[in-house]
């Protein structure tokens, strides 16, 4: 029984104990007792704590910065490689362009070839007609071949058969060949013959003031555009020329003109 009792006594003082040690420890919680053992143990987790989120936070960071780097770096090679795609169209444009008129020259001159010949054929053998020679005559004017092509509108002329407006095409042509080969004079006498046989051939006014204006006689030429806009106002190459002229006129108004000639 004294066992027991002692036991019982033991355990009842282990609960005594136990419960002072309660109360010792919520009393310390209520006075400063508690700050003095609280703090060590609430400032260790808290600097723990910290480290880590440093540790982790630093990382982070430092791979945000290669985030944006890399970003950066695309955005920039993805800019460059548009540009250099823009430049490679562009290129790839000009040079379509550029072979659309190689060959569109090339078939050009070929047709030209194909008609020289045919009608070259109808000359020998006499047959001809007198359009037939101006357009013979047209064709090695396009070929730039100006001696034949002044021999065959010649032949035009004199062989000559047909309305007299339509004659000042061939003229004009004639004078064009003559301009073209260094002849200037001639070229502005087929000129006004062109533009006497049809006054509202425009072409052979403006080859006229072109002439004229080569020549140095730019009154001639003021003149020649002049009568341009009287049949076509909004001509969009006499328009210009006749207002560059009326300075040069008023400029060498009271200057004698010096032609080539003299």
């Amino acid at each position: 029984m004294s066992r027991q009792i002692s036991q019982g006594e033991g355990l009842a003082v282990e609960i005594h104990t136990s419960t002072n040690l309660q109360k010792l420890f919520r009393k310390t919680l209520v006075t400063g007792g508690t700050q003095d053992v609280k703090k060590p143990y609430t400032w260790i987790p808290t600097f723990l704590t910290g480290q880590s989120f440093w540790l982790i936070s630093t990382p982070m960071a430092q791979s945000l910065e290669i985030i944006k780097t890399n970003v950066v770096y695309e955005t920039g090679e993805l800019f460059e490689l548009g540009i250099q795609l823009s430049y490679l169209l562009l290129l790839l444009g000009f040079l379509g362009i550029g072979t659309f008129f190689v060959i569109r020259q090339v078939l050009v001159r070929r047709e030209l070839d194909l008609s020289a010949k045919e009608l070259q054929e109808q000359v020998r053998s006499g047959d001809a007609s007198a359009t037939e020679l101006f357009e013979l005559g047209a064709v090695m004017l396009r070929r730039k071949i100006y001696p034949a092509a002044t021999k065959y509108l010649v032949q035009a002329i004199e062989k000559w058969d047909g309305d007299d407006q339509d004659l000042a095409q061939v003229y004009n042509a004639l004078g064009v060949s003559y301009v073209r080969d260094g002849k200037l004079a001639k070229g502005i006498t087929m000129f006004e013959t062109a533009v006497k046989l049809q006054p509202g051939y425009v072409t052979a006014w403006n080859n006229l003031g072109d002439a004229y204006e080569q020549k140095k006689d730019f009154k001639s030429a003021l003149n020649a555009f002049e009568e341009v806009l009287l049949f076509d106002p909004n001509n969009k190459v006499a328009q210009p020329r006749r207002d560059t002229l009326k300075e040069q006129v008023k400029l060498y108004r009271d200057v004698p003109v010096k032609t080539k000639e003299r």
